[in-house]
């Protein structure tokens, strides 16, 4: 469930002009951020009959929304244990269910007839770096049987014919999840967005907004609009007017790469069609176009050159995969998202009329789209589903001490990891050193138990009897007289 980037062959060429807010303007809903959670509160809001404008400093899918691993599954960032502890288990099958309400509704809207070329494959794969058999069988339990999800526990050797390397041990299959063209599903939402009647505003940033009163004002650099809710639907590139909000949000780049096409080599290494991310966060990939590979680095919490990452995932794929070694790349992409303290998105009510749906850093789409349903029909039919995310308050991320701390948490992970797999290989190599040794002690066992006995090389000859020798009386100190026998045999009588 985490989110990277993609797509070598689209760019924002392929988007269609933008529209600038140029003029005042009056609306029911104003949605600000034209990503995944801002469109599908449009889209929704639009549909239920709402008039409604959308304002983008930028362009539709311009960061991460536009450039994600496009990998959909129920649940959240934060593991499904501490989510129970949090609110308990009532509210935490809730929460899970709308979390698989959220990928139902990207599934319906990526159709090949609502979006060609969506790309839409099927399945995705959590493998782990340790072997933690006896921990899956637990968590297999748990989703299963308390949170009603598809899943599926693979075993190591399943997992490692799949995936031609020693590097993971278990995997949780979830056949229901699916991945897609992330690029081509944003457009498409902003598509069926404006079909639906809302407007979209690009190059529109937000200068002020006054959210007391019935009626909001928001300021823009060349117009003023007027709404009856704000949906504040941003990242952490919000800006100046909605820094408080900002600064919730601990920035987190995540870079890919799309390797060149690799032939037929790739599907001898990696069988898997689906989408694979490991337990502990750091490595995500999948084939895309049939024969290339798709790999997103480690995260980092500051911007950089997205060039400068493709050396580290040539790297990393190497490591993984040796049978592929030096894969040549094609692309770079990257992007910043929005990650909060508690691991949870920010979805609800701030104020009467000014709505949130932001922090889905390390989310799945599902995740976004879910944001989006749950905020357009409370506004419109008053549903409150939204106070279930309650418990995860606006908490300060931190600032600049907040993204040295999260820079220095990634890389103590990160070393962690690699020592933990490390650890669990030499003792999975151990194991089998151990078992061979066994085999062939039980074999030579086994040999020898089955073989004849030896025979002599030279018969050995007639021994003759030797008479006993006289002993001597310890009674008395008198010596003991032969008997007859033994006079016998001395003089040969017998």
């Amino acid at each position: 469930m985490l989110e990277t980037f993609s797509s070598a062959t689209n760019g924002p060429h392929d988007a269609p002009l933008r529209s600038r807010l140029s003029f005042d303007l009056d609306v029911d809903i104003c949605v600000v951020g034209a990503g995944l959670a801002g469109l599908t509160v449009a889209l929704e809001a639009a549909r239920l009959g709402a008039s409604v404008a959308v304002l983008e400093g930028r362009h539709v899918g311009w960061n991460a929304s536009g450039h994600q691993l496009g990998t959909v599954m129920p649940g959240y960032s934060l593991p499904i244990g501490d989510l129970i502890e949090r609110v308990g288990i009532e509210d935490a099958r809730e929460l899970w269910a709308l979390s698989k309400e959220g990928a139902d509704y990207v599934r319906a809207a990526a159709t090949e007839e609502a979006m060609p070329g969506i790309a839409l494959t099927e399945g995705a794969l959590e493998v782990s770096n340790v072997d933690v058999g006896e921990t899956l069988i637990s968590r297999l339990q748990t989703l299963s049987e308390d949170f009603e999800t598809a899943v599926e526990g693979w075993q190591v050797d399943r997992v490692r014919d799949q995936l031609g390397t020693a590097r993971y041990f278990h995997g949780i299959y979830y056949p229901r999840a699916f991945q897609i063209d992330g690029y081509k599903y944003i457009h498409g939402l902003a598509a069926q967005a404006r079909r639906a009647g809302a407007r979209i505003f690009e190059d529109t940033p937000v200068v002020s907004i006054d959210p007391s009163g019935i009626r909001k004002r928001i300021v823009t650099p060349s117009a003023r609009l007027r709404a009856s809710h704000i949906v504040l639907a941003g990242n952490v590139h919000l800006g100046a007017p909605l820094r408080r909000l900002s600064e919730t949000l601990l920035p987190v780049w995540r870079y890919a790469a799309v390797t060149e096409p690799l032939g037929e080599r790739l599907g001898e290494v990696i069988a898997f069609k689906g989408s694979v991310a490991d337990s502990d966060g750091i490595d995500h990939f999948r084939i895309v176009d049939g024969d290339r590979l798709m790999w997103a680095s480690p995260e980092t919490t500051w911007e950089a050159r997205p060039r400068r990452f493709a050396p580290v995932i040539q790297r990393r794929i190497a490591t993984i995969f040796p049978r592929l070694g030096k894969v040549p790349i094609a692309d770079v992409f990257g992007g910043a998202v929005g990650v909060t303290v508690h691991g949870m998105p920010q979805i609800g009510q701030l104020r009467k009329g000014l709505w949130v749906a932001s922090g889905f850093g390390r989310h799945g789409l599902n995740t976004s789209a879910m944001a989006g349903q749950v905020i357009a029909r409370s506004i419109l039919w008053g549903e409150d589903r939204w106070k279930l995310f309650s418990p995860f308050e606006l908490v300060w991320a931190g600032g600049a001490t907040g993204r040295v701390a999260g820079h220095l948490i990634g890389l103590w992970g990160r070393g962690h990891s690699a020592a933990a797999g490390a650890l669990a290989r030499y003792r999975e190599g151990a194991r089998a050193r151990e078992r061979v040794r066994e085999a062939r002690l039980v074999e030579a066992n086994r040999q020898a138990g089955t073989r004849p006995p030896l025979r002599p090389a030279v018969a050995p000859r007639a021994l003759r009897p030797q008479p006993p020798r006289p002993a001597e009386a310890r009674d008395g100190g008198m010596p003991v007289a032969p008997s007859q026998e033994s006079e016998k045999v001395r003089d040969g009588s017998v």
